[in-house]
């Protein structure tokens, strides 16, 4: 598996001279953050990312958060137009080495917590999800979360909110199906493959549909179109957040077909009610078996790309919520444990 590190360009106050000091690193994952959606991308500011990559030993071969614009979504007459200035970006970024696209198909909120600073016991903190809090919310008057690209002023958003109310999830679903058919046979000819991320968390939100939640939802994505430019970003945090799916299960079934592309690995402490906060990574400090989890991988002799997702802010760092230094490295050092465990029981058991 070759890991990589979230790197939000350089205005991160993580420093690329710190991700390449983690052992065993491969590169990092970023994106135009800051470009307009449905705007052309540049060779040049790839181009920069990737030097200063280069410059440190790491690559930059995967695009997160290559978002998607709402009209798109919802299927409206200047969709077309969108897609095919999305297909001319796949032009830009595969003639500069990108290989796989994380994008999501989640309407007008990407994920969504509630708290940015839950204090764990320990005197860490971390993200954190409250259903309650959710429900008291009136998304008209604007809502701002940390990592979310698309920020939209409180009119603007009431009038997403009014378009969604007649897109439910069936007709969703058929607008992501009209963009596939669109772009899958650009990014396969391109040698792209697009990598679909679950919906974060993977229910309903303000009474917007979500479609990417479960194990059925993923196998409908991928009947869609039966080729492997056609597939996954398998998030277990996301997909964990909801006690009903079995992750581990998921990961050696997708794996095994070889449509993950990209693993966002982290860990998550679901309480009944379906609350949650986003936990170390170790498999006891949540409610996800995160050994489990590896050993699908193992046993799919995955080669793809895997990187720790949300981290908590331990040791007084400060920065964005979820995407501090040390805890990801934690979990990079964590998750390079469990597989070179599995590599030397399989060396010692080679039956197993």
């Amino acid at each position: 598996m070759k890991i990589l590190f979230r790197w939000h360009g350089p205005e991160d106050p993580i420093s690329l001279d710190y991700i390449r000091q983690i052992p065993g690193m491969y590169g990092i994952v970023s994106s135009l953050y800051k470009l307009p959606l449905g705007q052309r991308w540049s060779d040049e500011k790839i181009q920069e990312i990737k030097q200063a990559a280069a410059a440190r030993q790491l690559h930059f071969e995967v695009v997160d958060s290559f978002r998607i614009h709402e009209d798109i979504k919802l299927g409206k007459p200047t969709r077309d137009r969108l897609i095919d200035e999305y297909c001319k970006n796949l032009q830009v970024l595969a003639r500069n080495g990108i290989k796989v696209i994380c994008y999501n198909f989640m309407p007008v909120f990407d994920w969504t917590r509630t708290n940015m600073a839950y204090p764990l016991p320990d005197g860490s903190n971390t993200l954190s999800y409250d259903q309650a809090t959710i429900d008291a919310v009136d998304p008209r008057q604007g809502i701002d979360l940390p990592g979310w690209g698309a920020k939209y002023p409180p009119e603007q958003l009431q009038q997403l909110l009014a378009e969604y109310q007649h897109c439910d999830e069936e007709q969703l679903w058929r607008n992501l199906e009209y963009f596939l058919h669109k772009v899958i046979p650009v990014a396969k000819a391109l040698g792209l493959k697009l990598a679909l991320h679950a919906d974060d968390p993977p229910r309903p939100l303000f009474g917007l549909p979500r479609i990417l939640k479960n194990v059925d939802d993923h196998r409908r994505l991928l009947e869609i179109i039966d080729d492997p430019a056609n597939g996954l970003t398998l998030c277990t945090g996301s997909l964990g957040s909801d006690l009903r799916n079995d992750v581990p299960a998921m990961v050696a079934e997708f794996t095994q077909r070889e449509r993950v592309h990209f693993v966002h690995f982290r860990n998550v402490q679901v309480s009944e009610n379906g609350d949650f906060y986003e936990s170390a990574h170790p498999s006891a400090c949540g409610s996800l078996d995160m050994a489990a989890i590896m050993a699908a991988l193992h046993d799919a002799r995955y080669s793809g790309y895997i990187r720790p997702d949300h981290g908590r802010m331990i040791w007084g760092e400060t920065g964005v919520p979820g995407y501090g230094l040390f805890d990801r490295a934690l979990g990079i050092t964590y998750m390079q444990g469990l597989w070179e465990g599995l590599d030397k029981a399989r060396t010692d058991h080679p039956n197993h």
